[in-house]
């Protein structure tokens, strides 16, 4: 289907058909709200500090094709509208965020919120071809700063997130948990916002030396502790050696492969996914 097609589709979900489906219990009914509740998700925070208006007509097209999965998930009942209208709102100062620790530590492992320090060693780790050998393709710097903003704003909309990883004083990375909000071929995985992943990423002096497992370890005890969430997944190429170890470390067990949407067809689309369960956690304890 051609690009244009693509932005009628969008225009249609949002200005017809999900004001149509409009149904007690939903937290908006107007064509706007449907609009920014999505465009919101897509770009991770309110949509005009990303976008100019119209974003039917400037969004990138891939952003664009997450906001309509998104929508017809909710069409089809697989997405919770309110769920997603809070973070919304959460990222627009509307309703209240959730508190936060100012950090969880290990010794001279720490967990933080991101800082504008950041950018430099998270755009050096992200365009590291070594670090990035399993994902498509090594991040710009634009793209590093936008995807630490990403990050950092989860905390706002979930009350949990990928935490900035620091060392010795030293930024190393982030680990920490996210909601999955595109529709992804695993079982449940067809109903975002209701999965939650942990993900973790290091730069490449910080391998080797159990700082991943670590700080997954500290995240998942936040986690479950403070926001009462004990079932994880996580997911990486299936010729991440080094990932997978650390799920397996985790207690994590292995659930099968998929191909993930987003990864271009070729060697890095097969991913392998790894559950974790209240169970799996008392027996990894």
């Amino acid at each position: 289907m051609s690009e244009a097609a693509r932005r009628a589709h969008w225009r249609d979900l949002v200005e017809r058909r999900l004001p149509e489906a409009a149904r007690p219990g939903w937290p908006v009914r107007l064509d706007h709200c449907f609009a920014r509740i999505l465009l919101d998700q897509a770009c991770g925070g309110p949509w005009r500090d990303h976008v100019r208006p119209p974003a039917h007509a400037t969004l990138p097209l891939e952003q664009l094709e997450a906001a309509i999965a998104l929508g017809e998930a909710v069409l089809a009942g697989r997405a919770d509208l309110a769920l997603l209208n809070r973070r919304s709102l959460a990222w627009r100062g509307k309703i209240a965020a959730a508190a936060l620790p100012e950090s969880l530590g290990d010794g001279d492992l720490i967990l933080r919120r991101w800082r504008p320090a950041d950018a430099a060693p998270f755009a050096a780790l992200n365009a590291d071809p070594v670090v990035m050998a399993h994902f498509p393709r090594p991040r710009t710097e634009a793209e590093s700063a936008a995807e630490a903003g990403r990050l950092d704003r989860r905390f706002v909309a979930d009350g949990f997130g990928p935490w900035a990883l620091e060392q010795d004083g030293r930024f190393i990375g982030f680990a920490g948990a996210m909601r999955i909000l595109q529709p992804l071929p695993f079982p449940g995985g067809d109903r975002p916002g209701t999965i939650v992943e942990l993900a973790w990423r290091l730069a490449r002096e910080a391998w080797g030396r159990g700082f991943a497992t670590r700080a997954a370890r500290l995240a998942l005890a936040d986690l479950a502790g403070r926001c009462g969430i004990r079932a994880v997944v996580a997911f990486t190429a299936t010729g991440n050696i080094r990932s997978r170890a650390v799920m397996e470390r985790l207690g994590m067990a292995p659930a099968g492969t998929f191909p993930h949407p987003a990864v271009p067809e070729g060697p890095l689309r097969d991913h392998v996914l790894y559950r974790l369960d209240g169970a799996d956690r008392e027996n990894a304890a």
